[in-house]
């Protein structure tokens, strides 16, 4: 079993955190990052950075953290009692990028590290993360090309790798009350370290590496499509079903809520417009009722959407 290297992991964040930051404002034109420092009294701090008023970006946000403490927190511990009264460190880059054109899907991305400690026990670490898509307007040759990404970069590491973690972000961004996926899914695991360190460390690099290669040629296939107060309005509204998803069922705001991270960090998340209108009922046959028609639930992308 290879050594857990936690310093190495932290290098690796650190600077995919700059080079996701200087990737995105060179695609957006105008915006820039602005970085805010922070320490959380029990321990650990990051660094968040935040885009607003881009020209492509309307908000978008990419952070940093390394919090360690005494005790995990609930959301942490419920599935695992085992794991209750260790110290742990918890290390991670997470992100999410409002863009201000309709056309332009919202994307989320998340890598992390766990690790759990007793004194005269062996540690309990574990990688977990990936990415999803959220169009308001999908184009098919978009969505290929997401899930194409996702597959590749899973493909060295096992061919059942993609088919599980893409059904796993399929099941975990699911509103249930609604009935519906929060997009177009991607990757998502967690609890990973049967590959051991060395081999699932690797995985981690490859999907935080994967984000920017998943969604750069999308945002610069889309980002000059000219667009209405109808889309700009249905756009808000669907805004508000990511607005729903992280409040209720995102466990990544639970543990950062509940183990004392800097609140405005957490809820970057969040767009910076969005809005809710009573029993909305798209027009049959619009472009509004397609979205969720047609790719607000799970499929299999690779072999329903032909070849771009």
């Amino acid at each position: 079993m290879s050594e857990v290297n936690i310093a190495s992991v932290k290098q690796f964040l650190l600077g995919l955190q700059d080079n996701i930051c200087q990737t995105l404002e060179l695609v957006d034109g105008r915006g820039n990052f602005h970085e805010d420092a922070w320490t959380r009294e029990e321990g650990g701090g990051g660094r968040t950075r935040v885009m607003r008023g881009g020209k492509v970006i309307e908000q978008g946000g990419v952070n940093f953290s390394h919090v360690h403490g005494e005790t995990l927190p609930p959301s942490a511990t419920a599935s695992r009692p085992e794991l209750a009264g260790r110290r742990f460190q918890a290390l991670g880059v997470s992100l999410v990028i409002h863009p201000r054109s309709p056309y332009v899907p919202t994307s989320h991305a998340n890598v992390r590290f766990f690790i759990a400690e007793k004194d005269g026990e062996a540690p309990v670490w574990w990688f977990g993360g990936g990415f999803d898509l959220t169009p308001f307007y999908p184009f098919d040759e978009d969505v290929r090309h997401w899930h194409k990404t996702a597959h590749d970069l899973c493909s060295p590491f096992g061919e059942k790798v993609y088919p599980d973690y893409k059904k796993w972000c399929d099941d975990y961004f699911y509103l249930k009350h609604r009935d519906e996926t929060r997009g177009v899914g991607g990757l998502f695991f967690d609890d990973l370290n049967q590959w051991g360190f060395d081999q699932s460390f690797a995985f981690m690099q490859a999907v935080g590496n994967g984000y920017l290669d998943a969604y750069v040629p999308i945002v610069e296939a889309r980002k000059e499509l000219a667009y209405s107060d109808r889309e700009r309005d249905f756009q808000l509204y669907r805004r508000g079903r990511y607005v729903e998803f992280n409040l209720v069922y995102d466990r990544g705001t639970l543990f950062g809520l509940q183990s004392g991270g800097r609140t405005e960090s957490i809820l970057m998340s969040m767009p910076p417009l969005a809005r809710w209108e009573y029993d909305y009922q798209p027009l049959p046959g619009s472009p509004e009722e397609k979205l969720t028609k047609d790719y607000l639930y799970p499929r299999d992308w690779l072999s329903e959407l032909p070849e771009s």
